[in-house]
């Protein structure tokens, strides 16, 4: 079968092509892929080339199809596979494999990857149980799982001393301040909507930001409930660490943090999460740099007398991501109020390599479609010309802008095939 995906042959250099996969082993599955979110990873991966480290030294001669949060259909099943899986099914892909080799589906492997129409599911994936069935309503929702599973690993990873011992217990504080920092962008976003609906729950979220627009998109969309107060603030009111570190504290009574997430991986934010952890409390460096040298201050003295903890976590694993399958499908977890652009897979090259200057939410790929960037909020705000995009505007303007299981229908039946 032929796919057309993603190649990445180094540095910088992705190319879409149209070429055959191998015939099907009997511990393979083939796939058809119908949605890849678009990470910020890819990005350093496409970056970083064959210096990255799950990225093979010889990926100019084999190259590898990138994107790692997908969502399709199985099409053909080898035998080994049979009695577990079935022809139709959905499925996702916990990316992150945990081999010795480092080895992941978009950074390593050169027929499986979310940014194609087809691909083969090879041994390495089955025989680490990382292809899971998937029954949600939406193949968007699917391909938002991966990036849901590696908020639930960061909340997992936090831990607290069990009282009177140095044993560990994991998880974040029950009816603890829980603060995230850097989070107006939709990882914080998800982090957010897990605080609130997920299975340990704060009595405080405090989330820090620089744009205005977006903290006024939060605020609205995640607000505080019955449970748990949530707090927005605008750090660039700020001229001052030390005025930015006493209002911080101020919003928690002085109490302190007892869990800190960074999502931005800027040395301030590092040096102010530290300084306002409680006792006991478990600072998170959920925001993974480019940097190898990336360093920032912390406080030793905490960490000896205040038994402060600190962790970092680079995505889920299986078990978060089978919660974060429960939680989409239960609808608990809205992941649709972070996607604010679809495109079709000829435009994925260019989004991808552009990640930093397209603002906004989520980029969700439709592989199966051609089609440019498409900005919903500013589809919904402009006069519509064409037909195609006069109907799907008046889908989002039912949601308000956000993406929906109607406006997707809408996509896979009208837009046109990638060729």
């Amino acid at each position: 079968m032929f796919t057309t995906a993603l190649r990445l042959y180094g540095k910088n250099d992705l190319r879409l092509e149209k070429f055959m996969l191998p015939k099907l082993q009997d511990d393979e599955i083939l796939a058809k892929v119908i949605c890849d979110s678009i990470c910020f990873s890819t990005w350093k991966e496409v970056n970083q080339g064959e210096n990255h480290k799950k990225v093979p030294n010889d990926v100019a001669n084999n190259p590898i199809i990138v994107g790692h949060e997908f969502c399709g259909e199985i099409v053909s099943v080898g035998k080994k596979w049979q009695t577990q899986f079935k022809v139709g099914e959905k499925y996702v892909v916990q990316a992150n494999l945990q081999l010795p080799s480092l080895a992941c589906p978009g950074y390593s492997f050169p027929y499986i990857g979310g940014e194609a129409t087809y691909i083969i599911i090879p041994k390495e994936v089955l025989n680490q149980n990382c292809l899971l069935a998937y029954k949600g309503k939406t193949f968007f929702e699917g391909a938002l799982i991966e990036p849901l599973s590696c908020v639930i690993g960061a909340f997992n990873a936090n831990y607290h001393l069990v009282e009177g011992s140095y044993n560990h217990k994991m998880g974040i504080k029950p009816n603890g301040n829980l603060i995230i920092m850097g989070g107006m962008g939709p990882m914080g976003m998800l982090a957010i909507d897990y605080a609130l609906h997920g299975p340990i729950n704060p009595k405080r979220v405090i989330v820090t930001g620089r744009t205005q627009s977006k903290i006024d998109y939060c605020q609205k969309h995640y607000p505080s409930e019955t449970h748990c107060e949530v707090i927005y603030v605008n750090v660039a009111q700020f001229t001052d660490l030390n005025e930015q570190k006493r209002h911080l504290m101020q919003l928690v009574d002085n109490e302190g943090y007892d869990d800190v997430f960074i999502f931005v991986p800027e040395k301030e934010l590092i040096t102010i999460g530290s300084a306002i952890l409680a006792t006991d409390g478990c600072f998170n460096f959920f925001a993974g740099p480019q940097d190898s040298q990336f360093e920032a201050t912390i406080n030793f003295y905490d960490i000896h007398y205040a038994f402060t903890h600190y962790v970092g976590t680079s995505g889920g694993n299986t078990d978060d991501m089978r919660e974060g399958i429960k939680l989409i499908e239960q609808k608990k977890i809205n992941v649709n109020k972070i996607v604010t652009h679809i495109l079709g897979l000829d435009t994925a090259a260019y989004v991808t390599m552009n990640q930093p200057t397209i603002s906004g939410g989520k980029k969700v790929i439709y592989t199966q479609k051609s089609l440019p960037l498409i900005d919903l909020p500013k589809l919904i705000s402009q006069e519509q010309s064409e037909p195609f995009y006069i109907e799907l505007k008046k889908i989002l303007v039912k949601t308000e802008g956000i993406w929906s299981k109607e406006a997707e229908d809408y996509i896979l039946k009208y837009a046109d095939n990638i060729e």
